[in-house]
Formats: structure tokens, C-alpha cells, sequence
């Protein structure tokens, strides 16, 4: 079976040509970035995280969302999610790998990466976060094994593996309330430090996470024999078009927060996101076009008629998972560093060679993802064969 996992028709074959073309490119802007330093990326002194850290936090939103299959099929015994499990926990896998990667791209030198290891510290939240993700990634990759074990064997997962699904439920919370907490904990970054970011961070993550596993169940649906069947889809939706209304309501208060009260610590990134501070917000067309496609993309998702039509469905998510990379990704990370705590206005953009780097990582997960998903095809067309 795994032996077959480079075998598959020509849509395949291009999937892993154009992952492998990703890497290869993010491989040549790499090195061109560790010969030559972080200077090649438009971070700067006043900016320091941006295209790489923004990924970070979106990708670890998308893989904390496997729970919202693993909880209701393996606790709740709905059985509408037992195919939609496998591609979840397989997700979960890519998007924790990306994760890892772009925390590594990120830090410049490779060297130090093993501080982490080899100068462990309790006191610093990016210990836990290499923690929790390591353990998530490794749990993950059990679950998924068994439950692959378990669809190609048709029977039910074996009772061990239960311990170890309750454990992944609040790891997987686990792992984006201690990314809130990077930021959450900076006082000079007023924000982020509010106490309402890990809730915002969960609810964005069980919108954009299921809302691109419904977008993966649907390919596989139209192109391959892989059906997670209609009730599973259904089911997801609600959970996005709910997840997306927290997440919303969130925002909301955040925004009510900062502005009512008037503090201009408080108020200075929103109104550099919104309308520009000193003749200068690059950020806004990202961030109005993403809210006003968030707002749009709820509303109707509250309609059922349209989350019962897949090619309805399928536009709607696909505006739910760019409406929260941008609101996760740089609008996010780059307005807590604007203004700096001395008040200057340093805008930040990515450069080519940051591009080219993280289309690589993301190259990487396409060809994990790719690969995991045909083992799954795999034991599917060995049943439709029989």
C-alpha cells in the first residue's frame, strides 16, 4: 500500500509536480536568506516577525481544529464523522509540520533552534510551544495511523487509542492558547495583550480548520471515490458558521474595547489597520477586503439552503479560510508592532525572497498532505476493486 503512495493518476502527478517545483523554490530563496541573514526579509528592528510568524499563527489554528471531528466521533459516537476523522488528524499533521518549519525559517540560523532543546526554560512560552506541538504532532500521527488501520480493516478503532483521543482534545486546545499567550504576554505590545486573544484564536481555528476540511472532503468527493459522505459536510458547516459568528463577536468587542475606552496605546493599531496613521497604512486594503468578507461569508452561512449547496458551501469557505488569514496573518502580527513603543510608524512588507520561502513550506505541506490523503485513496480503491 505505501509502496503505491507515488502511484496515482495524472491530477495527482501535477499536485506533486507543482509541491515539488514549491520546495525547490523556497529551497534556492532559503539559502539565498541564510547566506545572507534576515536582512533579505523586510523585517527591521521596530517589526521583528511578520510573513513567517504570520503563517505560524494561522497554521497552528487550522491544525488545533482536527477536535471538531476527534471529539464528536470517538466521545459522542457520531458516526457521520468516521471518514471525515482521517483527514482531519491527517491535516493536523501538515499544518503542525508547516508550523515547526516556519518557526525554523524564522530564526535565521538553524543553530538556534536547538536553544530550545538543549537550553530548555520553563519560563518561556516558546518552550511550550515547541512542547505542545511536538506531542500534538506526535499524537496525531497515531491517531491517524489507527484510524487509516481502521478504514482499511472496516472495523472499529481498537479501545487503547481512546485515552490518547481524550488526551488530543485539550492539547489541541492546548497549542493555541500557548501561541495566544506569545503574544498575549508582551506588555509592551498593548495589541495583543488582552485576555480575550486565546478565545479568539480557538474560535477562528474551528472556522478556518473545518472550513478547509470541507473544501478537501469536497475534492476528494468530485474527484476520487472518496466519499466522507453529506451528513459529515452538513455537520462541519454548522460548526464554521458558528465558530465564524464567535469569532466575529470577538473582534466586535475588541474593537468596542479599544475604542470606547480611548486609550491611544489601545487605539492606535486598530486605527492603523482601519485608516492609517501619518499617511501610512499598506495593511488596510488587506484588512477591510477581510473583514468585509468575514461579515459577508457568516451571514450566509446562516442561510441552511446555502450551506446545503456544495458549490454554495464550498465559495463560502473557501472566503472563511482567506477572510481569517488575513485577520490571523499580518493584519495580526505586524499592527502589534505599530506604533513602536516610542511611537514610530514603521511599516513592514515581504519581500520576494520571504514569498519564495514560505510558498516552499507550503510546498511541503501539499506533499505531506498529498501523500497522506493517498494512502487513505488508497485502501478505498483496494475495497472498490474487491
Amino acid at each position: 500500500m505505501i509502496d503505491r503512495i507515488f502511484h496515482g493518476g495524472l491530477r495527482y502527478r501535477l499536485i506533486l509536480a507543482a509541491g515539488a517545483l514549491m520546495v525547490l523554490g523556497g529551497l534556492v530563496a532559503y539559502a539565498h536568506q541564510l547566506t545572507n541573514g534576515l536582512g533579505v526579509t523586510g523585517l527591521s528592528r521596530d517589526v521583528s516577525w511578520g510573513l513567517y510568524i504570520a503563517q505560524f499563527t494561522f497554521l497552528v489554528g487550522i491544525a488545533a481544529s482536527a477536535v471538531m471531528v476527534v471529539l464528536p466521533y470517538y466521545l459522542h459516537d457520531y458516526k457521520a464523522f468516521g471518514r471525515m476523522v482521517i483527514l482531519g488528524e491527517f491535516l493536523a499533521v501538515a499544518a503542525v509540520l508547516m508550523c515547526m518549519l516556519f518557526v525554523f525559517v524564522d530564526m535565521g540560523q538553524p543553530a538556534r533552534v536547538l536553544n530550545l532543546i538543549l537550553h530548555p526554560r520553563p519560563n518561556s512560552v516558546m518552550f511550550w510551544d515547541m512542547l505542545v506541538l511536538s506531542g500534538y504532532l506526535l499524537i496525531n500521527l497515531v491517531i491517524g495511523s489507527v484510524a487509516l488501520d481502521a478504514e482499511r480493516t472496516e472495523a472499529a478503532p481498537p479501545r487503547w487509542i481512546r485515552p490518547l483521543i481524550i488526551l488530543s482534545i485539550p492539547w489541541a486546545v492546548s497549542i493555541h492558547t500557548v501561541t495566544a499567550f506569545l503574544y498575549a504576554g508582551l506588555e509592551a505590545r498593548p495589541f495583543w495583550m488582552t485576555a480575550i486573544l486565546a478565545p479568539r484564536f480557538l474560535a477562528s481555528a474551528f472556522a478556518s480548520g473545518p472550513a478547509l476540511l470541507i473544501l478537501l472532503a469536497l475534492a476528494l468527493r468530485r474527484y476520487s471515490r472518496f466519499d466522507v459522505g453529506t451528513k459529515a459536510i452538513q455537520a462541519l458547516a454548522t460548526i464554521v458558521t458558528y465558530a465564524m459568528a464567535i469569532n466575529l463577536f470577538f473582534v466586535g468587542v475588541e474593537l468596542f474595547t479599544a475604542l470606547y475606552g480611548g486609550n491611544p496605546h489601545h487605539t492606535e493599531p486598530f486605527a492603523y489597520l482601519f485608516t492609517g496613521i501619518e499617511g501610512r497604512g499598506a495593511l488596510m486594503p488587506w484588512v477591510w477586503t477581510g473583514q468585509l468578507v468575514a461579515l459577508a461569508a457568516a451571514v450566509l452561512l446562516l442561510v441552511p439552503a446555502n450551506r446545503r449547496r456544495h458549490r454554495i458551501l464550498a465559495v463560502l469557505c473557501a472566503l472563511v479560510v482567506g477572510a481569517l488569514w488575513i485577520e490571523k496573518g499580518l493584519a495580526l502580527v505586524v499592527a502589534g508592532f505599530i506604533p513602536s513603543p516610542l511611537g514610530h510608524v514603521t511599516e513592514y512588507a515581504p519581500t520576494t525572497p520571504e514569498v519564495a520561502v514560505t510558498i516552499g513550506v507550503y510546498g511541503v505541506g501539499v506533499l505531506v498532505l498529498a501523500m497522506l490523503y493517498r494512502l487513505v485513496l488508497n485502501i478505498r480503491e483496494r475495497f472498490e476493486m474487491a
